[in-house]
């Protein structure tokens, strides 16, 4: 995907490269100001640091204890809340798009791999065409998850298809896909009642964002718009997540920006495409 824009200057035939005090101010020569100056990531310690991070993710997600029958009130608060409000759609969004078999089960799988797909592919991205902004942007992501775990623990919350007598339709038992590790033969290794804050929202928004912003083809910006709210369509549509769950994953993004805006001084997308590596006389590519 091509690039945005650059800050890199070339001066006696190295590039230079802007820190953050070029943007925010905020620089400094401290073992703080180092910290927070953008490096260029090692791709050893991305992996690691990716795998371990999910691997810990996972472990907490499904070790937080299932509260069922907080959950299910808490489901059938929200769900009468909604009703309250004139705004619970899920049902009906569920049921139609149920009826239509190829669509339903385009879903089940949608909802099963993209968020990872998506998700991992955009860091990739951040890697190779924006690694002055890609630490900012992990930190961001990172801690949008790390919100979410708080979100599970402190409110458990059933999705509609657990809920009883909701009427709705669990669309991978359906179908019998495995679009969801908490349906079917899978639901055993992942906690069912954590759906509150929705982390498809948190993650594909997150993506949707930062390909908006640093793209340069008009095409790949509309994409990346669309794509949480094509994810919003799906974790409805199948039953997996109330609407406002979607509320919540927003909510946890914007905790995340605000933590890498802290540290970082600015939001992610504002920071140097290009920043020094880690050894001295970096080269930037072009």
């Amino acid at each position: 995907m091509p690039m945005s824009d650059s800050t890199v200057t070339q001066r006696e035939g190295h590039a230079e490269v802007a820190g953050p005090r070029d943007v925010t101010g905020r620089g400094g020569s401290g073992v703080l100001g180092r910290l927070r100056r953008p490096r260029r990531p090692r791709l050893w310690f991305e992996i690691l640091l990716i795998a371990v991070s999910y691997w810990t993710y996972s472990l907490i997600r499904n070790a937080v204890p299932e509260q069922r029958a907080e959950a299910l009130r808490n489901a059938d608060w929200i769900w009468r809340a909604e009703h309250s409000l004139g705004i619970d759609v899920e049902r009906s969004v569920n049921h139609a798009v149920n009826a239509v078999t190829w669509l339903i089960i385009g879903m089940n799988y949608y909802y099963a791999t993209l968020h990872f797909v998506m998700t991992l592919g955009v860091l990739v991205w951040l890697y190779r065409w924006h690694p002055g902004r890609y630490a900012a942007a992990r930190l961001t992501l990172f801690t949008t998850t790390g919100g979410a775990l708080a979100g599970y623990y402190l409110f458990p919350l059933a999705p509609p298809r657990l809920m009883r007598g909701g009427h709705f339709v669990d669309t991978v038992m359906a179908h019998h896909t495995w679009g969801s590790m908490a349906s079917g033969d899978l639901k055993h290794m992942s906690n069912q009642y954590a759906a509150m804050p929705s982390m498809h929202i948190g993650w594909s928004l997150w993506c949707g964002l930062t390909v908006f912003a640093l793209a340069s083809v008009p095409w790949a910006r509309v994409l990346g718009l669309l794509y949480p709210v094509a994810t919003l369509l799906v974790i409805v549509a199948t039953a997996n997540h109330f609407w406002l769950d979607a509320v919540g994953g927003v909510v946890c993004l914007s905790f995340g920006f605000g933590v890498a805006r802290l540290w970082y001084g600015a939001v992610p997308y504002a920071l140097p495409r290009v920043a020094w590596g880690v050894e001295a006389g970096y080269e930037a590519s072009p």
